[in-house]
């Protein structure tokens, strides 16, 4: 069976490696412009169905497990994806400085078995407190390039951590994907999390 990630996003693919999962990554071509005005749950997991949707699809005869994720920061009612350009990262920056927001990551999970297909989507948020940014600070960070091209601006598990104060929830959600949801899903399709471990060599016991 294969294990397949429907994103390009290298913290998710991290965050899989890092928790003993060993995933072959396959991008989906979908146009997220074409979803219109939804409110950022229901936009994060319309994204991560359609995105996981196109690449089983693109899969027809294999037996799998994928994945597909997409995340969106909010806050104060208006919904955050990546910067795009350093002033606009600056931006964000001072309006986050000292406040809170909320990270949502939509997942959908395909599991396939002998031609039989079942899925399952939610959407995990985690709520973000930032310390006090200063203007050196701000600037410093944008130069990174770090937060140009990650949802909201910022990151968990970079140059960027420093800066929050604290999280209420998942933590590898903040990242990009939420391993306890992934285990949840996997299990309501019938699949243990840990059938999707690597599988590492048994350790040499000879002595001699």
């Amino acid at each position: 069976m294969r294990f397949v990630l429907a994103s390009a996003s290298p913290a998710r693919l991290r965050v899989l490696q890092d928790a003993g999962l060993c995933p072959e990554v396959l991008v989906s071509g979908v146009d997220e412009d074409q979803f219109g005005d939804l409110a950022a749950v229901a936009l994060v997991q319309a994204l991560a169905k359609a995105k996981a949707e196109q690449v089983a699809a693109s899969l027809p005869d294999a037996d799998l497990v994928l994945i597909g994720c997409d995340s969106l920061f909010e806050f104060a009612g208006e919904v955050f994806g990546k910067p795009g350009s350093a002033q606009r990262a600056r931006q964000r920056c001072r309006a986050l400085s000292g406040k809170s927001g909320l990270l949502h990551t939509g997942h959908h999970v395909i599991v396939r078995t002998n031609g039989m297909q079942s899925c399952r989507t939610a959407v995990a948020t985690t709520g973000v407190n930032f310390g006090e940014f200063s203007q050196a600070e701000i600037e410093a960070y944008v130069a990174t390039g770090e937060p140009l091209n990650v949802a909201g601006g910022f990151t968990i598990d970079g140059y960027g951590g420093a800066f929050i104060a604290g999280l209420q929830g998942d933590h590898t959600n903040v990242i990009g994907l939420s391993l306890p949801l992934f285990r949840q899903l996997l299990a309501d399709l019938g699949v243990s999390y840990h059938q999707l471990w690597k599988k590492s060599e048994s350790p040499d016991n000879d002595s001699g």
